[in-house]
């Protein structure tokens, strides 16, 4: 299928973002084919005009929680341990692979809808999303999380990392590519030094992709020194959490030496700025990262502390919440912020191929409007973006060179099915 995409502005990227404007995207197969200002040669199967719309790199949401849009509002204003531990643990405790299933699929609804193409992932029953993802079109990176609460438990009986590895032996690099499978450590709070140094060698000995939470609050982190005598990093690192490659959410009370040894170890960050000031985590030292050239993406978390899957929203709010704390209103900038959703999430998701239009990348394309009044005028295009642009103002979504949405229509995914589902799910949860 060849495609094009005529009289677009479309978001390029050199040193900084730029947007080429009333210009040509030609899309072939599964891939970007041309990119210009002068209409190419080629026939088309398909022409499409994008008058008063942006084309930008598809978003990749670095840290998610699929089905946990069953759970959203749950908990609200509470802090982390209290709404994780009295609050969001019991009902799952309830949840079913079927609920499970519905879950996943609206949060793809939700995703798909908001210019959202990629995201990692950590639940149990992860079949269940991926079983989701490949019908959607949509790309993931899946992990079966790995936790231990008991001391006596050894690595034999840990049904989690069989699931685990079981998993990344079966389906990584599935579908085309598009379903990756990752590791994941819940976080150190949750798992035992025995099985996470047990786990750890297995995904090193794969040369896996570490998805964990780290240092999210004051209180977890301050409890780890006090527990090991080091802090949720360093925990990590002394098991060889880092020696493979691997990527941490929030990341809020970080040290100055935590930093240093991301820094060295290549560790990845996903900042998760709407989740961090709900639960009043904190302020993550984002900008001392950036300067360490530390690699910085951008992530939701799940749905029941955000309470939303909007990367465009969660772009927004990144890029003024440090602004504000620092009293400075260099500190981020529409680049930093665009790189973050975009080429930093790739990178973290190891999609060397992914998150900038460009020739010979995957087609991953989303089409924004610029005809909404919040959009008007499109003096500074990219500040409409990071400042303005909702995920209302999404009118196509696409993916590997196929469209998974467009003009409000799901082309892949089942729309009142899953909403039939879900209304199912919460019924059996809430009863």
């Amino acid at each position: 299928m060849k495609i094009l995409f005529k009289n677009a502005d479309i978001l390029l990227k050199d040193e900084k973002f730029d947007v080429l404007e009333n210009a040509f995207l030609a899309v072939d197969g599964d891939k970007i084919s041309y990119i210009g200002s002068e209409k190419p040669a080629d026939n088309f199967d398909e022409i499409k005009d994008m008058s008063g719309k942006m084309l930008i790199p598809g978003l990749i949401n670095c840290h998610n929680h699929c089905p946990m849009v069953l759970l959203r509002g749950v908990g609200s204003d509470l802090p982390l341990q209290q709404w994780l531990f009295d609050t969001v643990f019991p009902i799952e405790d309830k949840l079913t692979a079927e609920e499970i299933k519905a879950g996943s699929e609206l949060a793809l609804l939700e995703m798909i809808s908001g210019g959202t193409v990629s995201f990692s992932d950590m639940y149990f029953e992860p079949e269940m999303t991926i079983e989701a993802v490949a019908r959607s079109g949509m790309k993931a990176n899946i992990t079966r999380p790995v936790q231990s609460f008991d001391p006596n438990e050894t690595p034999d009986q840990s049904y989690r990392m069989k699931e685990a590895i079981e998993l990344y032996d079966k389906y990584n690099d599935s579908f085309d590519g598009r379903v990756l499978i990752d590791f994941c450590i819940h976080a150190e709070y949750t798992c035992t030094e025995t099985i996470a140094r047990a786990f750890i060698e297995k995904v090193n000995e794969r040369k896996g992709n570490l998805h964990i939470h780290l240092s999210e609050t004051k209180n977890e982190h301050d409890e780890c020194v006090a527990k090991y005598g080091k802090t949720p990093a360093e925990w990590f690192d002394s098991l060889g959490g880092f020696d493979s490659s691997a990527f941490a959410a929030h990341c809020v009370w970080l040290t100055d030496s935590d930093m240093e040894l991301f820094r060295r170890k290549n560790v990845n960050v996903v900042h998760n700025p709407t989740s961090n000031m709900k639960l009043a985590s904190g302020f993550a030292p984002i900008q001392r990262m950036l300067d360490m050239g530390i690699n910085v993406a951008l992530g939701t978390d799940g749905a029941s502390s955000n309470n939303n899957l909007d990367m465009l929203e969660e772009m927004h709010i990144a890029s003024i919440i440090h602004n504000g704390y620092n009293l400075d209103a260099t500190v981020m900038n529409a680049d930093t912020v665009l790189k973050m959703a975009t080429v930093n999430g790739a990178k973290v998701q190891r999609r060397e191929n992914c998150g900038e239009l460009k020739v010979g990348n995957k087609a991953d394309i989303v089409a924004i409007s610029l005809d909404a009044p919040h959009m008007v005028p499109a003096l500074d295009k990219k500040a409409l973006l990071t400042y303005s642009a909702q995920s209302s103002d999404v009118v196509m979504t696409m993916a590997d060179g196929k469209i998974l949405y467009e003009n409000g229509e799901y082309k892949t995914l089942d729309r009142e099915k899953i909403y039939f589902d879900v209304k199912k799910a919460v019924e059996k949860l809430y009863k």
